[in-house]
Parts: C-alpha cells; structure tokens; sequence
C-alpha cells in the first residue's frame, strides 16, 4: 500500500465493489463474510458499496486525510486490481475533491 492510499480512502467511497462468491471466507476466499452483502447467488458486494454516497464497511479513517482500508490484506479482487494514480483512481479523488498523484509517487 503505497503512502497516498494510506491517507486517501476515496476509491473507497466511490464504487460499488461487486465480486464472486468464491471470494468469501467461507467459500475458501480471503474476503470475510460479514462485510459483504449477496447481490445474487454467484455475486456479492461489499457492504455499503451500494449505498448513496458509497462508503465500503471496511474503510477506517476519514478520506483525504488518514483513510486505510481495515481488511488490506483479504480485501476483494476488484480492490486488488485498482491501482493507485489509474483511471479509477484518480476518478475516485476528483469525486472527493482530493487532487491527482503526483507524476514521481
């Protein structure tokens, strides 16, 4: 986890996070069952993902400032594969009226 993502938090707050049951815990995944939510029998979401505005279950801190998400190291596939200062990314921190990553992080 790179030093922005550990005071950023806005992708976070920015997306619903929708991923395979087998992903679960229980299923023999990483993602513990209690922060997600079945969207249908193959599709989970994590909890608070689709709420208006967005705020995943997991995130811990205030965004922007000191923001870190409290399952890292089990979180969901779709959070693995956002990387810091992609598309997503820098979408997630204009949202939030946070600004880009510089060039060099």
């Amino acid at each position: 986890m790179t030093t922005f993502c550990t005071t950023c938090g806005a992708c976070c707050a920015a997306f619903r996070v929708d991923f395979a049951r087998e992903e679960l815990l229980s299923e023999g995944g990483p993602v513990p069952d209690g922060l997600t939510v079945p969207v249908t029998g193959r599709v989970m979401r994590m909890r608070g993902t689709d709420h208006a505005p967005p705020r995943c279950a997991a995130l811990v801190g205030t965004i922007g400032t000191e923001a870190r998400c409290g399952i890292y190291e089990w979180r969901s596939s779709p959070c693995r594969e956002l990387e810091p200062g992609s598309d997503g990314c820098l979408r997630a921190r204009r949202c939030h009226g946070l600004p880009a990553l510089p060039e060099s992080f």
